[in-house]
């Protein structure tokens, strides 16, 4: 209890006094996430309202192809991704390996099948006379879309707001392509796992409030969100 009361105090103390490495982490991580979510869910939410609301042959496979998605292994995704981005790889003229854009690529490909699937799953649940409501009184295809879009947009912020906490949380393929280099890829995931091998619990355990309060903070919003629509 001494060693976890200990880990307690120089964490705040870390929190309160502005700590420069743990607020530079942290800003790094909100950044990775926010770009990562943004682009996941830009192209995520579209393709899950395709995959609702069209017929075409193959569509079966591709719906369990994106639910597959959501179960693949984080490190597994990494390690390709480090085969892709490497020297003698396809991508490697980008330079982006231990990079935090290649930390931001790896998240995107684990976030999207989130944003598809649970978006598709969304749109599946809104009553289909709305679409057909919506088409039948001439509105085109990208308004039928929105009016989809506005019955399901709770569900929709709850899929963004899942997608964010998987990137903020993610580890295996921050750690493999971003390399967790001091100032540069270190994020807080990545800072906790090393700084707790290294016996310094207080300043990962400061790192560890810090995600949690992002995570409390993104659901605070998201209940508010709903709070509001349906006063």
């Amino acid at each position: 209890m001494d060693f976890l009361a200990e880990g307690f105090r120089r964490a705040l103390a870390l929190l309160l006094s502005g700590d420069a490495e743990v607020f530079g982490i942290a800003l790094l991580t909100l950044k990775i996430a926010v770009v990562a979510t943004t682009v996941a869910c830009g192209i995520g939410l579209p393709l899950g309202y395709f995959l609702a609301t069209r017929r075409f042959w193959g569509r079966r496979a591709a719906l369990t192809a994106v639910n597959t998605a959501l179960a693949f292994p984080t490190v597994v995704v990494g390690l390709i991704l480090y085969g892709l981005l490497s020297r003698h790889g396809p991508l490697g003229g980008l330079g982006w390996l231990y990079t935090w854009q290649a930390i931001v690529v790896g998240d995107v490909l684990l976030a999207l099948p989130i944003a598809a699937a649970l978006s598709a799953a969304a749109v599946q649940g809104v009553d289909p006379r709305v679409r057909r409501t919506a088409q039948t009184l001439g509105a085109g295809r990208w308004l039928t879309a929105w009016t989809v879009a506005r019955e399901a947009r709770f569900a929709l912020a709850a899929v963004i707001t899942t997608a964010f906490g998987h990137v903020v949380a993610e580890i295996g393929s921050a750690m493999t392509v971003g390399g967790n280099i001091r100032g540069q890829t270190r994020t807080l995931t990545t800072a906790v796992a090393l700084y707790t091998s290294q016996g310094d619990f207080g300043l990962a355990l400061a790192l560890g409030l810090i995600l949690l309060l992002l995570a409390l903070l993104v659901n605070v919003a998201l209940q508010m969100l709903q709070g509001r629509g349906h006063a």
